[in-house]
């Protein structure tokens, strides 16, 4: 099948595809490794009757195919889990209980997904927003002050961790200035003008880190486009620098810039720990590392699948935009 449908069925296929892989991977790394299992699983104070029904729950009798295909099964149709007194259905998708709190691993992903969705969806206009305008106007005006200035910015946000301006932000803002309180997440359904003002120093202190990024990707692929015989050409007859710095030079920084936001977007959903610990936000983040220091193996191999499937797609929708901004992708 040839054409832009025939190009989004092949991505979303290889989309299907990786999902699947990262799934055997995932399953693979953390079920599959050197040790008891059930007794990492359970913990170090379960008694053998414990370490038992979690090897039984686990199938881990069974082998390592047969495990992964239950595995796969309670992703795509859901399974029954014995909780000692009752048997609990998990309805697909299942990633199975928390055997910290016998909670459905999805349960818990659902109620602080919208937490880290909220915190990198705004991010990301800010980091889009201020990195790409700055790298425009650097590359736009390279040679002067304003361009050495804004190149130093650059430097310092690359370098500044994001704890150090998050904690900036907090004592100016909110400490000395007195321009808002300090953050406290609110439901976007209970109050959105709350949901935004508590989210503005979390955005910003995410988004200026990476900010610093897109900047100085984007002005290095418009140099490099400013220098191609196309842009001289344009330049011979006349057309004016705005025009060629709108109509092309930005244009052909678009493939690095959607595919660097891609990549920031997908790790930012889970790595965004630090301003998540920093500002209170109970996201995917702050919940993966209380995880993994209980060593609560469910969750954590949920969150990392999550993550896993937000950082896929968003690179799928990135191919698609490749797409819509270069007609020549569809034909590769």
């Amino acid at each position: 099948m040839s054409g832009f449908t025939g190009f989004v069925l092949r991505r979303t296929l290889a989309t299907v595809v990786t999902l699947l892989a990262i799934s055997v991977i995932v399953y693979v790394v953390f079920y599959a490794t050197p040790g008891n299992v059930a007794q990492i699983t359970c913990g170090p104070r379960c008694s053998p009757l414990q370490v038992h029904q979690v090897a039984q729950q686990l199938h881990l009798g069974d082998p390592l195919y047969v495990r992964y295909w239950h595995f796969l099964e309670g992703l795509l149709a859901g399974q029954d889990y014995s909780t000692g007194t009752s048997v609990q259905h998990c309805p697909a998708p299942c990633l199975g209980l928390s055997y910290r709190t016998d909670q459905q691993v999805t349960r818990l992903i659902l109620t602080k997904l919208p937490v880290s969705l909220s915190l990198v969806f705004g991010a990301m206009v800010v980091w889009l927003v201020l990195g790409v305008g700055t790298g425009v106007l650097s590359a736009w005006r390279r040679g002067r002050l304003s361009e050495r200035v804004l190149t130093g910015l650059t430097l310092a946000g690359t370098a500044t961790p994001v704890f150090v301006i998050g904690l900036i932000l907090m004592i100016v803002v909110c400490g000395q200035l007195e321009l808002l309180p300090f953050p406290q997440y609110v439901n976007f359904s209970d109050d959105p003008e709350q949901w935004a003002w508590n989210l503005v120093l979390p955005w910003l202190s995410l988004a200026l880190v990476e900010a610093a990024a897109f900047a100085r990707l984007t002005r290095a692929s418009m140099l490099e486009t400013l220098a191609e015989d196309h842009i001289r050409t344009f330049r011979a007859y006349g057309v004016g620098e705005r025009s060629i710095i709108g109509r092309h030079a930005v244009r052909g920084a678009l493939a690095s810039i959607i595919a660097l936001n891609a990549n920031t977007f997908g790790s930012a959903v889970g790595g965004a720990v630090l301003t998540e610990t920093l500002f209170g936000l109970p996201g995917i983040g702050q919940e993966l590392v209380h995880a993994v220091n209980v060593v609560d193996l469910p969750v954590v191999v949920g969150m990392v699948l999550v993550i896993g499937f937000f950082v896929v797609i968003a690179n799928a929708v990135a191919d698609v935009l490749y797409a819509v901004a270069d007609r020549r992708v569809v034909l590769a």
